[in-house]
This record gives C-alpha cells, sequence and structure tokens, in this order.
C-alpha cells in the first residue's frame, strides 16, 4: 500500500520506517528542510534506539521516501497525521495549529477512497470536527483515528509488534476499517489486538492511558512522602503491594518524577478539555499528581543541600543524567534537566553528563557545564546526583567512582543502586523516599 506521514517529528518519522519495513511504499512530509535531509540520508534528527538502521534499509529498499512537498502524497492513498501538540503558551490547553495545517495541506491531494488517519494527540472533539472538515472539502474520503502508544526507547517494536490497535471510526465506515487491516495487517497476523470503536472513545484512550499511568507514578511518590516522614523504606512498600495483582510492580518506582513531552503536557491538556465539557471535577485529581510530580524536583534539591551541609552555594555537583528517561535524548520537560539548572540557579558548580542528551540539553541551556563521562563530571565533587537511570550508571562501580570526588556522597534520585553496595564502599547514600 502507498502510505504517507505528516510530520516527521519523533512520531512520524519512527512510524515512516517501520512502515515502509513492513512491507509498504512511504512518504514522509515535513517542512523542516534539514530533517528531511538527515531522514533522508538516514540519520534522524533525535535518539531512538534501532531507527537509524530502520531509515537506512527502508531508504536502500525504494520503499521509504522524504520530501517538504505535500504534493508527493498524491499517490498515496492512506495518509497518517502525526504531527506534534505541545502545550498552548500561557494555558493547559493543547496547540491544534499543526494538526489543523496538516489536514488543511492534504485537502487538494485527496481523492475519493482516501484515508486520513490521526495518530497525534488531540483533546477529544478533535476528530468529530476534522472528519466534517474532510467530508466537505474532498468528497468521498474520509477520517480515522489511529492514537499511538509508543514508548521512548521502544518506539521501533512498538510501532511493529503494537500491544493493541484502536480504530476510531465514524459509523458504519467499513472502508476505512479494512485499509487499517491492510496497514497493520502483520502485527494483526501475529496477535495484536484491535479495538474498534468511535472518534471519541479513540481519542479518549490514549489521554487516559496517560492519566492513569502519570497518576501511578504519582501515587508512589506521595507514599515516598509518607515513608520519609515515618522512616519507612518507599522502594520495599513498592515491591510488597506490587505483588498484589490488582496493583501490579510497574510503574511504582518512586524517584524524580516524570516528564517527557507527552505525559505532562498531556495531563494538563486532559484537565483544560474536561474543563470546556463541564465536567473538570472528574479530573481534579490530576491536579494534585502534577503537583506532587513537581515537588518531587524540590525534594530532590533539598537532598543535594543536605548532603553538602545545607548550602550548595561554591559546591561542585556531578549530576548523572540529563535525558527525562533512560535510553532518549529528550530534555523536553525532564526533571533532570529541571533539577540541575536548579542547583546552578542556587550558586552550585554543577556538572552534568548524559550519554546522549548533552546536545539537546545544551540547545536548550548553551552555559550548562558538562562533561562526557560521569568520572569526568565527579571529578573532585562534593556530592553526585543519579538523575536519569541509564544502565551504565545502574552499573557504576562505587570504589572507582569514590577515587575521584572530594566528598563521596550521592543522592540516588531513581532508586535505581544498591544502599548496601555504595554504603559499603564508603559513601553517604540518600535516595528519595527511604531510609
Amino acid at each position: 500500500m502507498k502510505i504517507s506521514v505528516i510530520g516527521c517529528g519523533y512520531l512520524g518519522a519512527v512510524h515512516a520506517a517501520c512502515m515502509a519495513e513492513i512491507g509498504h511504499e512511504v512518504v514522509g512530509i515535513d517542512v523542516d528542510e534539514l530533517k528531511i535531509e538527515l531522514l533522508a540520508e538516514g540519520r534522524p534528527p533525535f535518539y531512538e534506539p534501532g531507527l537509524p538502521e530502520l531509515l537506512t534499509t527502508a531508504s536502500a529498499s525504494g520503499r521509504l521516501s522524504f520530501s517538504t512537498d505535500v504534493s508527493a502524497v498524491a499517490s498515496a492513498r492512506v495518509h497518517f497525521i502525526a504531527v506534534g501538540t505541545p502545550q498552548l503558551e500561557g494555558s493547559n490547553a493543547a496547540d491544534l495549529t499543526y494538526v489543523h495545517a496538516a489536514v488543511e495541506s492534504l485537502l487538494p491531494h485527496l481523492k475519493p477512497g482516501d484515508l486520513v488517519v490521526g495518530k497525534s494527540t488531540v483533546p477529544v472533539g478533535t476528530a468529530a470536527g476534522l472528519y466534517a472538515r474532510i467530508r466537505e472539502a474532498a468528497p468521498g474520503a474520509s477520517l480515522a483515528w489511529n492514537p499511538e502508544f509508543l514508548r521512548e526507547g521502544f518506539a521501533v517494536k512498538d510501532t511493529i509488534t503494537p500491544d493493541r490497535l484502536v480504530y476510531g471510526l465514524a459509523p458504519g465506515d467499513d472502508t476505512a476499517e479494512s485499509l487499517l487491516d491492510e496497514v497493520y495487517g502483520a502485527a494483526l497476523a501475529n496477535g495484536s489486538p484491535k479495538v474498534v470503536t468511535d472518534f471519541a472513545t479513540a481519542e479518549l484512550v490514549k489521554v487516559s492511558a496517560n492519566a492513569f499511568l502519570a497518576t501511578k507514578i504519582s501515587f508512589i511518590n506521595a507514599m515516598a512522602e509518607v515513608a520519609e516522614a515515618t522512616g519507612a523504606d518507599v522502594t520495599a512498600l513498592a515491591d510488597a503491594i506490587g505483588h498484589d495483582a490488582r496493583i501490579g510492580r510497574r510503574f511504582l518506582n518512586a524517584g524524580l518524577g516524570f516528564g517527557g513531552g507527552c505525559l505532562p503536557k498531556d495531563i494538563r491538556a486532559f484537565m483544560a478539555r474536561a474543563e470546556e465539557l463541564g465536567v473538570d471535577q472528574a479530573l481534579s485529581f490530576l491536579q494534585e499528581v502534577d503537583a506532587i510530580n513537581l515537588r518531587r524536583r524540590e525534594r530532590m534539591v533539598d537532598l543535594a543541600k543536605e548532603v553538602v551541609g545545607g548550602d550548595v552555594r561554591g559546591k561542585r555537583i556531578a549530576v548523572l543524567g540529563l535525558a527525562f528517561k533512560p535510553d532518549s535524548d529528550d530534555v523536553r520537560d525532564s526533571p533532570a534537566l529541571d533539577v540541575a539548572l536548579r542547583l546552578t540557579e542556587l550558586g552550585a558548580d554543577v556538572v552534568a553528563t548524559d550519554p546522549q542528551a548533552l546536545n539537546t540539553a545544551l540547545r536548550r541551556k548553551p552555559d550548562l557545564a558538562v562533561a562526557l563521562t560521569a568520572s569526568q563530571a565527579a571529578e573532585g565533587a562534593d556530592a553526585v546526583l543519579l538523575l536519569t537511570e541509564w544502565r551504565e550508571y545502574r552499573e557504576l562501580d562505587p570504589a572507582a567512582l569514590a577515587s575521584v570526588v572530594r566528598v563521596p556522597a550521592i543522592v540516588d534520585g531513581r532508586n535505581c543502586l544498591d544502599p548496601v553496595q555504595w554504603r559499603d564502599a564508603g559513601w553517604h547514600y540518600r535516595a528519595l523516599g527511604r531510609p
């Protein structure tokens, strides 16, 4: 099948490459000439394991191309919308400018029988309006909403072998369902479950899933606050309640909290949309979820102050990790970068490192002092803060690191180190939610 993907950021680039990998002929469209040039050369402008290789092989096969000219979509039958929906400045609401612009750019090129497929995360009610616009301007074309569920670091796997496929369809639109079945034939054949529903439900699936995950993370971080006040150990607590099959252990890791380009802005946009619909009380709990998450950053700064004697001014602090999560170079709303900057503002001599996110962090904060390795960042440090749980940081040798610091004090912001091992090596070990 011939497919177009409008928007070649993180979501769109991954989706285009994976669709070509499973056999479709794909053209990716974006207005950013540099981005298109990099993707065509097999060099994504962001870090995602496995994607460069996929871009290279798919382009070499002739099934994948990229262009800034939207007319290149003319021969495609299915058109995916994969543009960003950032948070509006000065508001919690989502900015749908790029979604509407993408659809408008497609309209002159749509033919009867074509299908526009929304993958962007949008407020509930958006798809219905876009469907009416498409039916009016391009008779015979249709719309489906097919939310994405990508995890940064696992996006290729999540696209090729998704844990579920959700189709939001107009009533009685069997043609749209058939086309999507053809697009996702390989995944369906491999057993990925399919849920067919209406537009509104499909839109709600993505934001409600993110709201649930954010709530689970903030719940265990709220328990961390209680644990610190009582001397309890939040990690042992999470292990104990995680054995309950109704709760589960995943996403019960207390620490610095969530960030990135999805969860924070999506739960805020969800609250904003609920207010517009007059059901804001239904989601009022998300305000506390957001507040708990932001408090973790403040608490991390407080722990850094404690381990250096109460005042960080003039203290050298090594920050291990700047990305919002491991296996990513994304620093959007990153708790790690936020903590590093807060400490800098308080007068600390911060030196940060990250395996992949140094360039993205420096584009946002050019004056941030950085080092290439953990050892370089920790040289002469009065404290070490582990803020992103990269594998290489989880596997650090505490004895070797102790040989380069000035004071062996570490604050484990992700509860991913063995306290006994580090204390036996002479370190003063602190962590969020642990004695």
